[in-house]
């Protein structure tokens, strides 16, 4: 029994005042209508009409039962038609989830044109070095960076990769030398980043075609979860490490850091979208999610053309200049 098509057809007899017009309104015939109520009353366990072959009226509980309907029905219009508005036009709250390092270097700057295009979306974000559980904490969309997913039955949309280049400072280049080969990074300090998916203490670098490996043997002096972490001990002169290309910009425009083999790139990490389900998709994430699509390789490129500016900058010469200016360096840092 369908309660709610039940009041519907109610609230009809009693406007239209005759179960002939309300079965011809609804498509019905007269005889489903009449089943209709009787199905109410004996829910009910009450008469809501006082039926004769010449007249209807309703009884005092119609009466009550009748207003009540309509409010149900009045809610229920409302609330489908604010469901079906979510599914069509991008407004409310939007819940983010993005890395700790990309969240601050992508993620944000990208929020803040997303919501110069549809400022009735409202973006709550977290950035977070550990990977929430999407569904049971109720994010919305979560940006990711990883080398690759583990199984599950999130929906994924790859956005891009970022590549990750050796960077050293000035000054520990200055002090230590700068390593020709992926070889002699066995005579430097090598700091790592961990938490990248990548095995801990081993660095792939993509050279075109060919592939190197280097293995860092015995500890590494210092490691971390964090790529902005690193780049400030990289920038301290604790030795060289890997950073990707969003993190290591800056250092690299500014000159406190320099990059080290650069014809050598460490394996690139993914970048993905990931939401709960394709069906009935919320006009806030759909629309979103397409704009990732779209802006993440726009952005990944810009950093692209940004190293190739910065690629001519002479390593000897910022040593030098760390040489002499080791006092404004460490106030920078």
């Amino acid at each position: 029994m369908d309660t709610l098509r039940n009041m519907r057809i109610f609230v009809r007899v009693v406007e239209s005042g005759s179960f002939t017009r309300a079965a011809a309104h609804e498509a019905l015939t007269t005889a489903q209508v009449s089943r209709a109520i009787t199905d109410l009353e004996s829910r009910l366990r009450a008469r809501l009409l006082n039926r004769t072959t010449r007249r209807m009226s309703l009884t005092e509980a119609g009466e009550r039962y009748l207003q009540s309907c309509r409010q149900i029905l009045v809610d229920l219009e409302q609330a489908e038609a604010e469901a079906a508005a979510a599914q069509a036009n991008p407004a409310g709250r939007l819940r983010v989830y993005g890395g700790a390092s990309f969240g601050q270097h992508y993620v944000m700057p990208l929020i803040a044109r997303y919501q110069r295009h549809l400022p009735e979306v409202s973006v709550d974000l977290t950035v977070s070095q550990q990977m929430p559980d999407i569904i049971e904490e109720g994010y919305d969309v979560a940006v990711v960076v990883a080398a690759e997913l583990q199984d599950s039955a999130l929906i994924s949309q790859h956005l891009g990769s970022i590549p990750a280049i050796l960077c050293a400072s000035p000054d520990y280049l200055g002090r230590q030398g700068t390593p020709a080969t992926f070889d002699e990074l066995g005579h430097h300090t090598c700091l790592h980043l961990t938490d990248t998916g990548l095995p801990a203490g081993q660095w792939i670098a993509e050279m075109g075609t060919r592939v190197e490996i280097f293995r860092h043997a015995g500890v590494a002096s210092f490691q971390v979860n964090n790529p902005d972490t690193l780049a400030l001990a990289i920038r301290e002169g604790m030795g060289i490490g890997p950073l990707p290309l969003p993190v290591a910009l800056p250092g690299l425009m500014d000159g406190t850091l320099v990059r080290v083999l650069p014809d050598h790139r460490l394996q690139k990490l993914n970048v993905y979208a990931l939401y709960a389900s394709r069906r009935y998709l919320d006009a806030k994430i759909r629309t979103f999610v397409d704009f990732l699509r779209e802006r993440v390789p726009l952005l990944l490129a810009e950093h692209e053309a940004t190293l190739a500016s910065v690629a001519g900058f002479d390593g000897k010469a910022a040593s030098a200049r760390a040489a002499r200016e080791p006092e404004r360096l460490r106030l920078v840092n």
